[in-house]
This record gives structure tokens, C-alpha cells and sequence, in this order.
């Protein structure tokens, strides 16, 4: 995310931020990027919104960078995608279709499910109080608008415990903060 929060188009103009592809332009240093297999040896599933998953489904099947997230079970949190919508080998997917089916899964007997993209769905879930940690990686821009994982809307406050941290030389910060219930 950037430094204002925002995480609209960080591959590319594409994605729909004026000033998409954020995250290419900044310097590549490794192990600012550790947080992504940290993540992995800890994911025992993946969920997505409808677009994320649209997006991640084109190119992560066949990516030899993502192959260890090939056999992951993953969700999808939508309320309009079809059964045949879902591409095959890619391991197992599951449709839900509400926050209240998030709730359920949270309370089966899994491990940590870790949410890619899919800022909206984040954001509607930490609203429903079902987000247990960030994992953040913040970006040294300023973009102003987009879409943030955060809500802008009046809320009450949601306190949270900082787990682990890392500033790297590129500018870029690694923050792992715990949700206190």
C-alpha cells in the first residue's frame, strides 16, 4: 500500500490509478519482499473478490512464481460468479457468498487464510469485525485516491498490537500488526 493508504494499481495503469504500477517503479530489494513467504509458510488458504480472483486466475494457474499457492484451497467471496466460472487445476475453490459464510469458515478448524488483492473485500470484512491481522507492506508514495484496504467511513475505534516490523533500503516498510478483540 502506499503511504496514504492506497492500493489501487500497484502492477500498472491498467488496474485504474492514474499513477498505477507504484510498486515496479519502486527499487527492488528481496528481502522487502520476505513478508510474501513469511505469509506462505503460514497460508493454509487463499480468499478473493470477484475481481481479484478474475485477475489472479488468468495468470497465477500457470505461474511458476506462484506455484506453491497451486494447491491451496481458495475462496472466492462473490455473490455473482458461477461454478463454471472457476478455472481447473488450480487447486480446490469454493464460492462463498457472504461475510456471514467468511464467518463460518473462520470457525471451522483451518489455519490462517490470507486475502490477496481484494482491497473491497478486506475492507468489508475488517468492518464485520472477521480480519484477525494486517500484513502490510507500505510503499514510500503519496497517491491521494484509490481504493484502501481501510474504511473511510465513521466507525469505532479497532485497536491494534504490532507483531513485527522492517524499514528496508528502498524506503518501503513491513508492518504485521494483530487485531485486539
Amino acid at each position: 500500500m502506499s503511504l496514504d493508504g492506497v492500493v489501487d494499481s500497484p502492477g500498472g495503469k491498467v488496474e485504474g490509478h492514474r499513477s498505477g504500477g507504484w510498486v515496479l517503479e519502486t527499487e527492488f530489494v528481496p528481502e522487502a519482499y520476505s513478508l510474501k513467504g513469511e505469509e506462505l509458510e503460514e497460508t493454509t488458504a487463499l480468499m478473493f473478490g470477484r475481481r481479484s480472483f478474475d485477475a489472479f486466475a488468468s495468470t497465477w494457474p500457470d505461474s511458476a512464481d506462484h506455484t506453491a499457492y497451486k494447491a491451496l484451497p481458495k475462496y472466492v467471496v462473490s455473490t455473482t460468479l458461477t461454478e463454471d466460472a472457476l478455472v481447473g487445476g488450480w487447486g480446490p475453490i469454493t464460492i462463498l457468498r457472504s461475510a456471514e459464510d467468511v464467518a463460518e469458515l473462520k470457525q471451522s478448524d483451518g489455519g490462517a487464510i490470507f486475502i490477496h488483492g481484494s482491497a473491497e473485500l478486506a475492507r468489508r470484512l475488517s468492518e464485520a469485525e472477521l480480519i484477525d491481522r494486517y500484513h502490510l507492506l507500505v510503499f514510500p508514495v503519496l497517491l491521494g485516491a484509490g481504493k484502501s484496504v481501510f474504511s473511510r467511513e465513521d466507525r469505532d475505534r479497532q485497536n491494534l498490537r504490532l507483531r513485527d516490523s522492517a524499514a528496508y533500503a528502498n524506503g518501503v516498510t513491513k508492518l504485521v500488526y494483530d487485531v485486539v478483540r
